[in-house]
Protein backbone atom coordinates (compact mmCIF):
# COMPACT_ATOMS: atom_id res chain seq x y z
CA UNK A 1 0.00 0.00 0.00
CA UNK A 2 1.28 3.49 -0.78
CA UNK A 3 2.63 6.23 1.43
CA UNK A 4 0.92 9.63 0.99
CA UNK A 5 3.04 12.77 1.23
CA UNK A 6 1.71 16.35 1.28
CA UNK A 7 4.29 19.10 0.81
CA UNK A 8 3.36 22.77 1.41
CA UNK A 9 -0.23 22.12 0.31
CA UNK A 10 -2.44 25.22 0.38
CA UNK A 11 -6.07 25.72 -0.62
CA UNK A 12 -7.24 29.32 -0.83
CA UNK A 13 -10.62 30.78 -1.68
CA UNK A 14 -9.83 34.40 -2.57
CA UNK A 15 -8.22 35.61 0.70
CA UNK A 16 -9.62 32.82 2.87
CA UNK A 17 -7.14 29.97 3.49
CA UNK A 18 -9.07 26.72 4.00
CA UNK A 19 -5.74 24.86 4.33
CA UNK A 20 -2.48 26.74 4.78
CA UNK A 21 0.96 25.26 4.03
CA UNK A 22 0.15 21.72 5.18
CA UNK A 23 2.99 19.20 5.39
CA UNK A 24 1.93 15.65 6.19
CA UNK A 25 3.22 12.09 5.74
CA UNK A 26 0.66 9.27 5.92
CA UNK A 27 2.56 5.99 6.18
CA UNK A 28 1.74 2.71 4.40
CA UNK A 29 -1.24 0.87 5.92
CA UNK A 30 -1.94 3.74 8.34
CA UNK A 31 -5.40 4.63 9.65
CA UNK A 32 -5.25 8.42 9.88
CA UNK A 33 -8.16 10.52 11.12
CA UNK A 34 -8.43 14.16 10.11
CA UNK A 35 -9.99 15.72 13.19
CA UNK A 36 -11.16 19.21 14.00
CA UNK A 37 -14.15 21.53 14.44
CA UNK A 38 -16.54 22.31 11.59
CA UNK A 39 -14.93 24.45 8.89
CA UNK A 40 -11.35 23.75 10.00
CA UNK A 41 -10.19 22.34 6.65
CA UNK A 42 -10.24 18.57 7.28
CA UNK A 43 -12.68 17.68 4.48
CA UNK A 44 -10.85 20.03 2.10
CA UNK A 45 -7.61 18.20 2.91
CA UNK A 46 -9.19 14.82 2.20
CA UNK A 47 -10.73 16.05 -1.08
CA UNK A 48 -7.38 17.44 -2.24
CA UNK A 49 -5.60 14.11 -1.63
CA UNK A 50 -8.43 12.27 -3.40
CA UNK A 51 -8.42 14.61 -6.40
CA UNK A 52 -11.91 16.02 -5.85
CA UNK A 53 -10.48 19.45 -5.00
CA UNK A 54 -7.57 21.20 -6.71
CA UNK A 55 -5.01 22.74 -4.31
CA UNK A 56 -3.93 26.33 -4.90
CA UNK A 57 -0.30 25.28 -4.48
CA UNK A 58 1.87 22.45 -3.18
CA UNK A 59 2.67 18.85 -4.05
CA UNK A 60 0.87 15.56 -3.30
CA UNK A 61 2.45 12.13 -3.80
CA UNK A 62 0.65 8.78 -3.48
CA UNK A 63 3.14 5.92 -3.42
CA UNK A 64 5.85 6.67 -5.96
CA UNK A 65 3.48 8.70 -8.14
CA UNK A 66 3.10 12.50 -8.01
CA UNK A 67 -0.65 13.13 -8.38
CA UNK A 68 -0.48 16.92 -7.95
CA UNK A 69 2.31 19.45 -8.32
CA UNK A 70 1.45 23.12 -8.84
CA UNK A 71 4.97 23.99 -10.02
CA UNK A 72 5.03 21.19 -12.64
CA UNK A 73 1.40 21.53 -13.73
CA UNK A 74 0.57 17.94 -12.69
CA UNK A 75 -3.02 17.18 -11.62
CA UNK A 76 -4.10 13.55 -12.07
CA UNK A 77 -7.92 13.23 -11.89
CA UNK A 78 -9.61 11.32 -9.08
CA UNK A 79 -10.64 8.36 -11.25
CA UNK A 80 -6.96 7.76 -12.16
CA UNK A 81 -5.63 7.85 -8.57
CA UNK A 82 -6.93 4.34 -7.68
CA UNK A 83 -8.62 5.51 -4.51
CA UNK A 84 -11.97 4.65 -2.94
CA UNK A 85 -14.57 6.94 -1.38
CA UNK A 86 -17.04 6.41 1.44
CA UNK A 87 -19.21 9.38 2.35
CA UNK A 88 -21.87 10.33 4.88
CA UNK A 89 -24.50 9.64 2.21
CA UNK A 90 -24.19 5.98 1.14
CA UNK A 91 -25.51 6.85 -2.38
CA UNK A 92 -26.75 3.32 -3.11
CA UNK A 93 -28.85 2.86 -6.26
CA UNK A 94 -32.37 2.07 -4.94
CA UNK A 95 -33.39 0.25 -8.15
CA UNK A 96 -30.37 -2.09 -8.06
CA UNK A 97 -29.78 -5.16 -5.93
CA UNK A 98 -26.89 -5.28 -3.48
CA UNK A 99 -24.94 -7.35 -6.01
CA UNK A 100 -25.49 -4.81 -8.79
CA UNK A 101 -24.62 -1.89 -6.49
CA UNK A 102 -21.28 -3.47 -5.59
CA UNK A 103 -20.42 -4.53 -9.15
CA UNK A 104 -21.54 -1.26 -10.78
CA UNK A 105 -18.12 0.44 -10.56
CA UNK A 106 -16.40 -2.66 -11.97
CA UNK A 107 -18.41 -2.65 -15.20
CA UNK A 108 -16.68 0.56 -16.36
CA UNK A 109 -13.14 -0.68 -15.80
CA UNK A 110 -11.22 -0.84 -19.09
CA UNK A 111 -7.46 -0.90 -18.87
CA UNK A 112 -4.38 -3.01 -19.58
CA UNK A 113 -5.08 -6.22 -17.67
CA UNK A 114 -3.32 -9.62 -17.60
CA UNK A 115 -4.43 -12.26 -20.10
CA UNK A 116 -5.89 -15.14 -18.06
CA UNK A 117 -7.37 -18.49 -19.08
CA UNK A 118 -10.41 -18.46 -16.79
CA UNK A 119 -11.63 -21.93 -17.82
CA UNK A 120 -8.35 -23.42 -16.60
CA UNK A 121 -8.35 -21.29 -13.43
CA UNK A 122 -11.92 -22.33 -12.61
CA UNK A 123 -11.03 -25.96 -13.27
CA UNK A 124 -8.14 -25.77 -10.79
CA UNK A 125 -10.44 -24.24 -8.12
CA UNK A 126 -13.03 -26.98 -8.67
CA UNK A 127 -10.36 -29.71 -8.50
CA UNK A 128 -9.25 -28.29 -5.14
CA UNK A 129 -12.83 -28.47 -3.83
CA UNK A 130 -13.29 -31.99 -5.20
CA UNK A 131 -10.27 -33.26 -3.25
CA UNK A 132 -12.66 -33.55 -0.29
CA UNK A 133 -16.00 -34.47 -1.90
CA UNK A 134 -17.66 -35.46 1.38
CA UNK A 135 -17.17 -31.91 2.69
CA UNK A 136 -18.89 -30.53 -0.45
CA UNK A 137 -21.77 -32.95 0.08
CA UNK A 138 -22.04 -31.97 3.76
CA UNK A 139 -22.24 -28.23 2.93
CA UNK A 140 -25.03 -28.86 0.42
CA UNK A 141 -26.93 -31.18 2.78
CA UNK A 142 -26.95 -28.41 5.41
CA UNK A 143 -29.08 -26.34 3.02
CA UNK A 144 -32.14 -28.59 2.95
CA UNK A 145 -35.20 -27.22 4.75
CA UNK A 146 -37.52 -29.15 7.07
CA UNK A 147 -39.61 -30.31 4.10
CA UNK A 148 -36.55 -31.82 2.45
CA UNK A 149 -36.26 -29.14 -0.28
CA UNK A 150 -32.83 -27.81 -1.22
CA UNK A 151 -32.35 -24.03 -0.88
CA UNK A 152 -30.08 -23.61 -3.91
CA UNK A 153 -29.31 -19.92 -3.27
CA UNK A 154 -28.15 -20.70 0.25
CA UNK A 155 -26.08 -23.65 -0.98
CA UNK A 156 -24.38 -21.53 -3.65
CA UNK A 157 -23.52 -18.78 -1.14
CA UNK A 158 -22.09 -21.34 1.31
CA UNK A 159 -19.98 -22.95 -1.42
CA UNK A 160 -18.77 -19.51 -2.56
CA UNK A 161 -17.62 -18.63 0.95
CA UNK A 162 -16.22 -22.09 1.78
CA UNK A 163 -14.00 -22.33 -1.32
CA UNK A 164 -13.66 -18.61 -2.23
CA UNK A 165 -14.99 -19.20 -5.73
CA UNK A 166 -17.36 -17.32 -8.04
CA UNK A 167 -21.09 -18.02 -8.25
CA UNK A 168 -20.51 -19.64 -11.66
CA UNK A 169 -18.01 -22.11 -10.19
CA UNK A 170 -20.32 -22.71 -7.22
CA UNK A 171 -23.21 -23.54 -9.57
CA UNK A 172 -20.97 -26.06 -11.39
CA UNK A 173 -19.94 -27.62 -8.10
CA UNK A 174 -23.57 -27.88 -7.02
CA UNK A 175 -24.43 -29.40 -10.41
CA UNK A 176 -22.05 -32.31 -9.80
CA UNK A 177 -24.69 -33.61 -7.32
CA UNK A 178 -22.13 -35.05 -4.92
CA UNK A 179 -24.78 -34.97 -2.19
CA UNK A 180 -26.88 -37.43 -4.20
CA UNK A 181 -24.08 -39.83 -5.20
CA UNK A 182 -23.83 -43.19 -3.47
CA UNK A 183 -20.02 -42.92 -3.72
CA UNK A 184 -19.09 -39.20 -3.61
CA UNK A 185 -15.36 -39.95 -3.97
CA UNK A 186 -15.79 -41.92 -7.21
CA UNK A 187 -18.18 -39.32 -8.61
CA UNK A 188 -15.74 -36.51 -7.78
CA UNK A 189 -12.81 -38.37 -9.42
CA UNK A 190 -14.76 -38.59 -12.67
CA UNK A 191 -15.15 -34.80 -12.74
CA UNK A 192 -11.51 -34.25 -11.72
CA UNK A 193 -10.40 -36.16 -14.83
CA UNK A 194 -12.55 -33.94 -17.04
CA UNK A 195 -11.23 -30.77 -15.39
CA UNK A 196 -7.60 -31.88 -15.75
CA UNK A 197 -8.22 -32.27 -19.48
CA UNK A 198 -9.49 -28.67 -19.62
CA UNK A 199 -6.24 -27.51 -18.00
CA UNK A 200 -4.09 -29.51 -20.45
CA UNK A 201 -6.02 -28.08 -23.41
CA UNK A 202 -5.45 -24.54 -22.05
CA UNK A 203 -1.70 -25.10 -21.80
CA UNK A 204 -1.56 -26.43 -25.37
CA UNK A 205 -3.56 -23.47 -26.63
CA UNK A 206 -1.21 -21.04 -24.87
CA UNK A 207 1.88 -22.77 -26.29
CA UNK A 208 0.45 -22.45 -29.79
CA UNK A 209 0.24 -18.68 -29.26
CA UNK A 210 3.84 -18.47 -28.07
CA UNK A 211 3.38 -18.03 -24.32
CA UNK A 212 3.09 -20.13 -21.15
CA UNK A 213 0.65 -20.16 -18.23
CA UNK A 214 1.82 -19.67 -14.66
CA UNK A 215 0.31 -21.42 -11.61
CA UNK A 216 -2.59 -18.93 -11.63
CA UNK A 217 -3.08 -19.45 -15.40
CA UNK A 218 -1.91 -15.95 -16.25
CA UNK A 219 -0.20 -15.70 -19.65
CA UNK A 220 3.59 -15.19 -19.48
CA UNK A 221 6.08 -14.42 -22.23
CA UNK A 222 9.83 -13.97 -21.69
CA UNK A 223 9.24 -13.74 -17.94
CA UNK A 224 6.72 -10.90 -18.31
CA UNK A 225 2.94 -10.93 -17.79
CA UNK A 226 1.07 -10.64 -21.09
CA UNK A 227 -1.46 -7.80 -20.95
CA UNK A 228 -4.20 -6.47 -23.16
CA UNK A 229 -6.65 -3.58 -22.89
CA UNK A 230 -9.95 -5.15 -21.92
CA UNK A 231 -12.88 -5.04 -19.57
CA UNK A 232 -13.26 -7.29 -16.55
CA UNK A 233 -14.93 -10.61 -17.29
CA UNK A 234 -18.07 -11.68 -15.44
CA UNK A 235 -15.92 -14.21 -13.58
CA UNK A 236 -13.48 -11.50 -12.39
CA UNK A 237 -16.30 -9.16 -11.37
CA UNK A 238 -18.09 -11.88 -9.47
CA UNK A 239 -14.92 -12.93 -7.64
CA UNK A 240 -14.36 -9.28 -6.61
CA UNK A 241 -17.96 -8.89 -5.44
CA UNK A 242 -17.83 -12.14 -3.46
CA UNK A 243 -14.46 -11.23 -1.93
CA UNK A 244 -15.71 -7.91 -0.53
CA UNK A 245 -19.05 -9.47 0.47
CA UNK A 246 -17.09 -11.88 2.70
CA UNK A 247 -15.13 -8.99 4.21
CA UNK A 248 -18.31 -6.96 4.87
CA UNK A 249 -20.31 -10.05 5.93
CA UNK A 250 -23.19 -9.43 3.49
CA UNK A 251 -23.04 -12.60 1.37
CA UNK A 252 -26.72 -13.46 2.03
CA UNK A 253 -28.01 -10.03 0.97
CA UNK A 254 -26.91 -10.11 -2.69
CA UNK A 255 -30.46 -10.29 -4.11
CA UNK A 256 -31.96 -7.67 -1.80
CA UNK A 257 -32.55 -3.99 -2.54
CA UNK A 258 -31.20 -1.16 -0.32
CA UNK A 259 -34.68 -0.36 1.03
CA UNK A 260 -34.84 -3.90 2.44
CA UNK A 261 -31.68 -3.39 4.52
CA UNK A 262 -31.03 -1.76 7.87
CA UNK A 263 -28.77 1.30 8.20
CA UNK A 264 -25.82 -0.83 9.29
CA UNK A 265 -26.33 -3.27 6.41
CA UNK A 266 -26.52 -0.40 3.92
CA UNK A 267 -23.27 0.92 5.37
CA UNK A 268 -21.66 -2.48 4.81
CA UNK A 269 -22.85 -2.48 1.19
CA UNK A 270 -21.34 0.97 0.67
CA UNK A 271 -18.06 -0.27 2.16
CA UNK A 272 -18.08 -3.38 -0.07
CA UNK A 273 -18.77 -1.27 -3.17
CA UNK A 274 -15.84 1.00 -2.28
CA UNK A 275 -13.49 -1.97 -1.76
CA UNK A 276 -14.47 -3.89 -4.92
CA UNK A 277 -12.05 -2.08 -7.32
CA UNK A 278 -9.23 -2.75 -4.79
CA UNK A 279 -8.30 0.89 -4.08
CA UNK A 280 -4.85 1.52 -2.64
CA UNK A 281 -6.27 4.25 -0.39
CA UNK A 282 -9.73 4.47 1.15
CA UNK A 283 -11.13 7.93 1.94
CA UNK A 284 -14.01 8.24 4.39
CA UNK A 285 -15.84 11.48 5.18
CA UNK A 286 -17.89 11.07 8.39
CA UNK A 287 -19.36 7.75 7.18
CA UNK A 288 -20.95 6.84 10.53
CA UNK A 289 -22.72 10.11 11.32
CA UNK A 290 -26.10 8.85 10.02
CA UNK A 291 -26.15 5.85 12.36
CA UNK A 292 -27.52 5.64 15.89
CA UNK A 293 -25.10 5.52 18.83
CA UNK A 294 -25.16 1.72 19.32
CA UNK A 295 -24.73 0.95 15.63
CA UNK A 296 -21.99 3.56 15.35
CA UNK A 297 -20.04 1.72 18.06
CA UNK A 298 -20.45 -1.59 16.22
CA UNK A 299 -19.36 -0.08 12.90
CA UNK A 300 -16.22 1.39 14.50
CA UNK A 301 -15.24 -2.16 15.40
CA UNK A 302 -16.06 -3.29 11.84
CA UNK A 303 -13.87 -0.54 10.36
CA UNK A 304 -10.95 -1.59 12.56
CA UNK A 305 -11.29 -5.18 11.32
CA UNK A 306 -11.69 -3.94 7.75
CA UNK A 307 -8.46 -1.98 7.99
CA UNK A 308 -6.63 -5.08 9.22
CA UNK A 309 -8.17 -7.42 6.61
CA UNK A 310 -7.64 -5.18 3.56
CA UNK A 311 -4.21 -3.78 4.40
CA UNK A 312 -5.26 -0.51 2.73
CA UNK A 313 -4.35 2.99 3.86
CA UNK A 314 -7.39 4.66 5.46
CA UNK A 315 -7.90 8.43 5.65
CA UNK A 316 -10.94 9.25 7.79
CA UNK A 317 -12.57 12.63 8.38
CA UNK A 318 -14.52 13.22 11.60
CA UNK A 319 -15.34 15.95 14.10
CA UNK A 320 -16.05 13.27 16.73
CA UNK A 321 -12.91 13.00 18.84
CA UNK A 322 -14.10 9.67 20.30
CA UNK A 323 -14.12 8.15 16.79
CA UNK A 324 -10.68 9.57 16.12
CA UNK A 325 -9.27 8.21 19.39
CA UNK A 326 -10.68 4.69 18.97
CA UNK A 327 -10.01 4.14 15.25
CA UNK A 328 -6.80 5.92 14.29
CA UNK A 329 -3.19 4.88 14.29
CA UNK A 330 -2.51 8.63 14.02
CA UNK A 331 -4.63 11.75 14.53
CA UNK A 332 -4.16 14.84 12.38
CA UNK A 333 -5.79 17.68 14.33
CA UNK A 334 -6.55 20.81 12.28
CA UNK A 335 -7.92 24.21 13.30
CA UNK A 336 -8.50 27.27 11.11
CA UNK A 337 -6.64 25.59 8.23
CA UNK A 338 -3.49 24.99 10.32
CA UNK A 339 -2.08 21.67 11.52
CA UNK A 340 -2.13 21.67 15.34
CA UNK A 341 -0.78 18.19 16.06
CA UNK A 342 -0.07 14.95 14.19
CA UNK A 343 0.54 12.08 16.60
CA UNK A 344 -0.72 8.75 17.88
CA UNK A 345 -4.08 9.09 19.70
CA UNK A 346 -2.72 8.59 23.22
CA UNK A 347 0.11 11.07 22.56
CA UNK A 348 -2.43 13.68 21.46
CA UNK A 349 -4.47 12.96 24.60
CA UNK A 350 -1.62 12.81 27.12
CA UNK A 351 0.76 15.37 25.64
CA UNK A 352 -1.21 17.97 23.65
CA UNK A 353 0.85 20.60 21.84
CA UNK A 354 -1.30 23.48 23.02
CA UNK A 355 -4.46 24.55 24.86
CA UNK A 356 -6.67 24.02 21.79
CA UNK A 357 -5.61 20.38 21.36
CA UNK A 358 -5.98 19.69 25.09
CA UNK A 359 -9.49 21.16 25.08
CA UNK A 360 -10.67 19.49 21.86
CA UNK A 361 -9.62 15.94 22.74
CA UNK A 362 -11.10 14.21 25.77
CA UNK A 363 -14.57 13.53 27.15
CA UNK A 364 -15.28 14.73 29.82
CA UNK A 365 -13.22 17.77 28.87
CA UNK A 366 -9.90 18.59 30.51
CA UNK A 367 -9.87 20.86 33.58
CA UNK A 368 -8.06 24.18 33.05
CA UNK A 369 -6.74 26.03 36.12
CA UNK A 370 -5.29 29.53 35.88
CA UNK A 371 -1.99 29.72 37.75
CA UNK A 372 0.52 32.46 38.58
CA UNK A 373 4.05 31.97 39.85
CA UNK A 374 7.63 31.23 38.97
CA UNK A 375 10.18 28.45 38.82
CA UNK A 376 12.25 27.78 41.93
CA UNK A 377 14.83 24.97 42.17
CA UNK A 378 13.40 23.30 39.05
CA UNK A 379 9.79 23.26 40.32
CA UNK A 380 7.03 25.80 39.75
CA UNK A 381 5.56 27.44 42.85
CA UNK A 382 2.08 28.51 41.74
CA UNK A 383 -0.96 30.31 43.11
CA UNK A 384 -4.34 28.87 42.07
CA UNK A 385 -8.01 29.19 43.07
CA UNK A 386 -7.63 32.80 44.34
CA UNK A 387 -4.74 32.38 46.74
CA UNK A 388 -4.25 28.63 47.26
CA UNK A 389 -0.74 27.22 46.76
CA UNK A 390 0.21 24.42 44.38
CA UNK A 391 3.56 23.08 43.24
CA UNK A 392 4.12 21.72 39.72
CA UNK A 393 7.00 19.21 39.54
CA UNK A 394 8.17 18.54 35.94
CA UNK A 395 8.77 14.90 34.98
CA UNK A 396 12.03 15.90 33.30
CA UNK A 397 14.50 18.69 34.15
CA UNK A 398 13.33 22.01 32.70
CA UNK A 399 14.74 25.53 32.54
CA UNK A 400 11.84 27.88 31.78
CA UNK A 401 14.19 30.65 30.64
CA UNK A 402 15.75 28.32 28.05
CA UNK A 403 12.28 27.17 27.01
CA UNK A 404 11.16 30.78 26.41
CA UNK A 405 14.32 31.52 24.43
CA UNK A 406 13.75 28.47 22.20
CA UNK A 407 10.11 29.44 21.68
CA UNK A 408 11.13 33.01 20.72
CA UNK A 409 13.51 31.57 18.09
CA UNK A 410 10.66 29.48 16.66
CA UNK A 411 8.50 32.60 16.38
CA UNK A 412 11.35 34.43 14.66
CA UNK A 413 11.78 31.60 12.16
CA UNK A 414 8.04 31.50 11.51
CA UNK A 415 7.98 35.28 10.97
CA UNK A 416 10.94 35.04 8.58
CA UNK A 417 9.21 32.31 6.56
CA UNK A 418 6.04 34.41 6.36
CA UNK A 419 8.02 37.45 5.19
CA UNK A 420 9.70 35.37 2.47
CA UNK A 421 6.35 34.01 1.39
CA UNK A 422 4.81 37.52 1.32
CA UNK A 423 7.66 38.76 -0.89
CA UNK A 424 6.91 36.16 -3.58
CA UNK A 425 4.89 37.07 -6.64
CA UNK A 426 1.20 36.23 -6.38
CA UNK A 427 1.10 36.13 -2.59
CA UNK A 428 -2.34 36.86 -1.15
CA UNK A 429 -2.63 37.98 2.47
CA UNK A 430 -4.65 35.65 4.64
CA UNK A 431 -8.02 37.01 5.81
CA UNK A 432 -8.61 34.30 8.46
CA UNK A 433 -5.90 35.46 10.86
CA UNK A 434 -4.46 33.26 13.58
CA UNK A 435 -6.12 33.99 16.91
CA UNK A 436 -5.14 32.76 20.35
CA UNK A 437 -7.42 30.03 21.63
CA UNK A 438 -9.74 31.11 24.45
CA UNK A 439 -9.73 28.24 26.88
CA UNK A 440 -12.56 27.86 29.38
CA UNK A 441 -12.08 27.78 33.14
CA UNK A 442 -15.23 26.26 34.63
CA UNK A 443 -16.83 28.42 37.34
CA UNK A 444 -20.14 28.53 39.18
CA UNK A 445 -20.66 32.22 38.47
CA UNK A 446 -18.90 33.09 35.25
CA UNK A 447 -18.24 36.68 34.24
CA UNK A 448 -19.31 37.95 30.84
CA UNK A 449 -16.58 37.75 28.19
CA UNK A 450 -16.36 41.17 26.53
CA UNK A 451 -13.40 40.10 24.38
CA UNK A 452 -11.11 42.55 26.19
CA UNK A 453 -7.38 42.42 25.49
CA UNK A 454 -5.44 41.06 28.48
CA UNK A 455 -1.71 41.39 28.94
CA UNK A 456 -0.11 38.23 30.29
CA UNK A 457 3.34 38.04 31.86
CA UNK A 458 5.97 35.31 31.88
CA UNK A 459 4.63 34.25 35.29
CA UNK A 460 1.16 33.40 33.97
CA UNK A 461 0.47 29.72 33.35
CA UNK A 462 -2.42 27.33 32.79
CA UNK A 463 -2.57 23.89 34.39
CA UNK A 464 -4.41 21.15 32.48
CA UNK A 465 -5.56 18.12 34.44
CA UNK A 466 -7.63 15.28 32.96
CA UNK A 467 -10.73 14.26 34.99
CA UNK A 468 -9.36 10.77 35.71
CA UNK A 469 -6.44 12.34 37.63
CA UNK A 470 -8.67 14.32 40.00
CA UNK A 471 -8.72 12.55 43.36
CA UNK A 472 -11.42 12.73 46.04
CA UNK A 473 -10.40 11.33 49.42
CA UNK A 474 -9.99 12.30 53.06
CA UNK A 475 -6.20 12.60 52.60
CA UNK A 476 -6.34 15.47 50.08
CA UNK A 477 -5.87 19.15 50.94
CA UNK A 478 -8.28 21.30 48.92
CA UNK A 479 -11.73 21.51 50.51
CA UNK A 480 -14.67 21.45 48.14
CA UNK A 481 -18.37 20.76 47.81
CA UNK A 482 -20.08 18.33 45.42
CA UNK A 483 -21.75 20.47 42.75
CA UNK A 484 -23.10 17.63 40.58
CA UNK A 485 -22.79 13.83 40.43
CA UNK A 486 -23.64 11.65 37.42
CA UNK A 487 -23.22 7.88 38.04
CA UNK A 488 -23.30 5.59 34.99
CA UNK A 489 -22.64 2.27 36.74
CA UNK A 490 -19.06 1.73 35.64
CA UNK A 491 -17.98 5.24 36.67
CA UNK A 492 -19.27 8.47 38.18
CA UNK A 493 -18.59 11.91 36.75
CA UNK A 494 -18.55 14.38 39.65
CA UNK A 495 -18.06 18.14 39.66
CA UNK A 496 -16.60 19.70 42.78
CA UNK A 497 -16.74 23.40 43.65
CA UNK A 498 -13.63 24.91 45.21
CA UNK A 499 -14.87 28.36 46.02
CA UNK A 500 -16.20 29.69 42.71
CA UNK A 501 -14.14 27.21 40.65
CA UNK A 502 -15.38 23.84 39.35
CA UNK A 503 -13.28 20.71 38.85
CA UNK A 504 -14.57 17.66 36.95
CA UNK A 505 -13.43 14.24 38.12
CA UNK A 506 -14.15 10.68 37.00
CA UNK A 507 -14.38 8.16 39.83
CA UNK A 508 -14.35 4.52 38.74
CA UNK A 509 -16.66 2.01 40.39
CA UNK A 510 -20.11 2.42 41.93
CA UNK A 511 -19.31 5.59 43.88
CA UNK A 512 -22.27 7.78 44.85
CA UNK A 513 -21.96 11.42 45.97
CA UNK A 514 -24.74 13.62 47.30
CA UNK A 515 -25.02 17.19 46.10
CA UNK A 516 -23.71 19.54 48.74
CA UNK A 517 -21.43 16.94 50.39
CA UNK A 518 -18.17 18.37 51.73
CA UNK A 519 -15.19 16.56 50.18
CA UNK A 520 -11.42 16.94 49.90
CA UNK A 521 -9.83 17.17 46.46
CA UNK A 522 -6.32 16.60 45.12
CA UNK A 523 -4.45 15.37 42.07
CA UNK A 524 -2.80 12.01 41.37
CA UNK A 525 -0.26 10.74 38.89
CA UNK A 526 2.29 12.63 36.84
CA UNK A 527 0.10 13.51 33.85
CA UNK A 528 -0.67 17.12 34.75
CA UNK A 529 0.15 19.53 31.91
CA UNK A 530 1.68 22.98 32.33
CA UNK A 531 0.92 25.49 29.54
CA UNK A 532 2.38 28.93 28.95
CA UNK A 533 -0.64 31.24 29.23
CA UNK A 534 0.71 33.86 26.82
CA UNK A 535 1.35 31.49 23.89
CA UNK A 536 -0.93 28.60 24.83
CA UNK A 537 1.95 26.17 24.15
CA UNK A 538 2.78 23.15 26.31
CA UNK A 539 5.71 23.67 28.70
CA UNK A 540 5.97 20.30 30.45
CA UNK A 541 4.25 17.24 31.89
CA UNK A 542 4.51 16.67 35.62
CA UNK A 543 2.81 16.11 38.94
CA UNK A 544 0.89 18.50 41.23
CA UNK A 545 1.68 18.74 44.94
CA UNK A 546 -0.61 20.61 47.33
CA UNK A 547 1.13 22.84 49.89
Amino acid sequence: MPKIVLEHVTKRYDRFYAVDDLNLVIEDNAFVTLLGPSGCGKTTTLRMIAGLETPTSGKITIGDRVVFDSSEGINIPANKRKVGFLFQNYALWPNMTVYDNISFGLTNVKEALPVIDFDARTSKQLIKALQRPNDVARIINECFDKKGKLDEKKAIVKLIDAYEISQFSAKKLLGYNLHKASDAIAEAQKHVSELNQVIENAKSKAAAKGYTLDEDFTAMKDGEVVKEVRKLTKEEMDLSVRRVARIANIGMFMDRYPAELSGGQQQRVAIARTLAPEPTVLFMDEPLSNLDAKLRLEMRSELQRLHLDTGSTFVYVTHDQMEAMTLATKICLIDNGDLQQYDAPLDVYNKPNNLFVADFVGNPAINFIDAHGKQENGNFELEVFNGKKLRFVPNEPLDIAAWRKEYALKLEEKGRELSEKAAKKGYVERSNKETSFKYHVAMINETEDYDDEVEYTDEDYVIGIRPEFVEISDHEKFEGEVYSSMPTGMETTVRVAIGNYLLTGVMFGGVVYKLGDKVKVGFKGNNAILFDRKSGEIVALGSLKEE
